[in-house]
Formats: structure tokens, C-alpha cells, sequence
């Protein structure tokens, strides 16, 4: 049985456009994929970078799903130190009541951010990751006995639970976790290295089943590139490779044009921590990219593939999500 296919959505920041533009942009892409068939978008979390608009996902989740009729819209995820738990609790109660079966809330304990970010949002140590989650759920549950500090505080509105949880991960950290709290797991191979199969492996073996997954489900979230010709992907995924370049030597800019990735001049060692990310992206045409993607995620034992296409034209980028999605469907 074919992976779904879905969508994680960093709101990309091109050269010469307005960031409040690229959040309009997520709609249309929403839409986009709803009509192909893909069953989620989610929205990551990342503060102070020129190159993602996507600092408030809980906002861009009620606007997308406002503007959307089927496709699941979540977090992927929502960032839990950098958030008091009640807040979270209140925020996914709320669009829970909105959107009823419709929202997914993705947690994760990375920052998203560098460390002066990371300062500024007053964010917790991410040793407290396990803390601020239960924390979350007594609270989301109404469930702290007498003499509790959280005893009595009610999240509104009370009359809905949390949407499913999905826990994320990139280094398998977390998925022993999530298997044993009968909730989902998704895996980030779009920016880690670690090889996903022993996560998420790691996830099944300790799965327990709840009322939100019955059934352990996992996700294999994948950057790619895909186009007509491999060419024209290659070119397309210049932006990609000047992009992971600059983060590496800690320049925080908007995405480049793929014209201006092939004027520069790489250095052999820039080349070399090129190759190196390159590897993490999978570009092509839609036979090439299909075929590594249902690769991945059969290597992987993944059910579901999510898709992060980071380009610098939103034409080329909504285009690349056509051609995998026919791709895959006749792959």
C-alpha cells in the first residue's frame, strides 16, 4: 500500500518578496494540495530567520483551515519549550472546537531559533521537554487532584480535547516516547542526517494503542525538488544548496534565486558541504523523485510522506507538488 502524501510548510521567504506575501502564498498552496489528494499541511515553527514567515503556526492553522474544506491542517510542530503549556492547551482547544477533525498538533522540544531567539522567548531548557508536556496534558485533561498547583484551572473552551498529538523528532529521541502514549511520530529526514528506519522501529516496538491511534502511524517528512527534467530540477535546487551554505556559516538571508545560486562561486570545500546536504534533498523528475521517496519511506516502514518543498518561485514550487503527486499516484 502507497505512502499519503502531505505537506510541511516553512512560509519560504524568497529575494524580493515581502514576507507577509508568502503567508498568502500558504493558502493557495493549501488549497493546491487539498485538490491533489495530499491529507495534511502543517506548519512549522522557526522565530528570527528572514527565510520563514512561519513564526505563529497556530495563527496560519486557523487561517488555512478556514480557507480549506478536507485537507488536515496542524503544527509540525509547535515548539513546546519556547511556549507556556496552558497557552498551547488553550490555542489547540480552541481550534479543535473550530475545526472539528480537522487539526493535528505536532510537538517538538528543539528551540526552532538560534540561542539569542531562543533568549528573547523566555524559552524553557529542552531538558524540561517531558515536563512541559505532562503538564500540558493535566491540563488540557482538567485532571490535577487536590492540592495540585494546576488543580482547578480550566482550559476553555472544555467541551473539546486536544487534537491528536504527533511527536517529532530527528534523532529518534522521542519515539519510544510516543509509541508508549499511543500518539504519532514523525521523523525529520528533510534537515537530519540519522537514519530514520531504527526511530521509527523504535516507535512500533513500544506502541500502545489509544483512542486518537488505534494504530501506530508514522510519517517520514522529505525535502524535495521535482520538475520535468532533471535540469530544471538541478537548477531549480540551487536554492536549496546557497541556502544550506549560508545557514552553515550563520547568515540568516531569504531564499536565494536559483540564478543567483549558479553565479556563485563555490569553493571546493563550499562544494564539498554542499554534496553533503544535497543528500537530504531529493530532486529530479516525477519517475526519479517518486521512486526515491516510496524508497525512503519502505526503508523507513513509514506510512506517510511529508513533503517540504522550499523553492524559490511559488509557480515552480506548487508545480513540483503536482508532478510528485501524479508521480506517485502512477508510480
Amino acid at each position: 500500500m502507497k505512502p499519503d502524501l502531505s505537506v510541511l510548510d516553512l512560509a519560504p521567504v524568497p529575494t524580493g518578496t515581502l514576507a507577509s506575501a508568502t503567508l498568502r502564498r500558504s493558502v493557495a498552496l493549501a488549497r493546491h494540495a487539498e485538490r491533489l489528494g495530499y491529507v495534511r499541511h502543517w506548519f512549522a515553527e522557526h522565530h528570527g530567520m528572514p527565510s520563514v514567515a512561519s513564526s505563529a503556526p497556530e495563527i496560519l492553522i486557523a487561517h488555512v483551515a478556514s480557507a480549506t474544506d478536507r485537507i488536515r491542517v496542524g503544527s509540525g510542530g509547535i515548539m513546546l519549550p519556547n511556549h507556556v503549556p496552558l497557552k498551547v492547551a488553550e490555542a489547540f482547544h480552541t481550534l479543535h472546537a473550530l475545526h472539528p477533525g480537522r487539526i493535528d498538533l505536532g510537538i517538538g522540544r528543539a528551540p526552532g531559533s538560534d540561542p539569542k531567539v531562543t533568549r528573547t522567548l523566555r524559552a524553557f531548557d529542552g531538558g524540561q521537554f517531558p515536563a512541559l508536556l505532562a503538564e500540558l496534558l493535566t491540563l488540557s485533561r482538567g485532571d490535577a487532584q487536590p492540592g495540585h498547583p494546576l488543580h482547578g484551572i480550566r482550559v476553555m473552551p472544555d467541551d473539546v480535547p486536544l487534537p491528536p498529538i504527533w511527536l517529532l523528532g530527528s534523532s529518534g529521541a522521542s519515539a519510544a516516547m510516543a509509541g508508549e502514549a499511543g500518539w504519532g511520530y514523525s521523523f525529520a529526514s528533510h534537515f537530519s542526517h540519522t537514519p530514520a528506519a531504527p526511530a521509527l522501529r523504535a516507535y512500533r516496538d513500544h506502541f500502545q494503542p489509544s483512542a486518537d491511534f488505534p494504530r501506530p502511524h508514522a510519517i517520514l517528512c522529505v525535502a524535495a525538488v521535482c520538475a520535468e527534467t532533471s535540469e530544471r530540477a538541478d537548477f531549480l535546487a540551487g536554492t536549496l544548496d546557497l541556502m544550506w551554505l549560508r545557514l552553515h556559516r550563520g547568515e540568516f538571508r531569504p531564499l536565494p534565486s536559483p540564478e543567483e545560486a549558479q553565479a556563485y562561486a563555490y569553493t571546493e570545500a563550499e562544494r564539498s558541504q554542499v554534496a553533503h546536504y544535497r543528500e537530504l534533498t531529493v530532486v529530479g523528475t516525477p519517475e526519479t523523485v517518486c521512486r526515491e521517496i516510496l524508497r525512503r519511506a519502505e526503508d523507513a516502514q513509514a506510512d506517510e510522506i511529508m513533503l517540504t518543498c522550499n523553492l524559490h518561485d511559488h509557480d515552480a514550487r506548487l508545480h513540483s507538488y503536482t508532478l510528485i503527486a501524479e508521480g506517485c499516484a502512477c508510480a
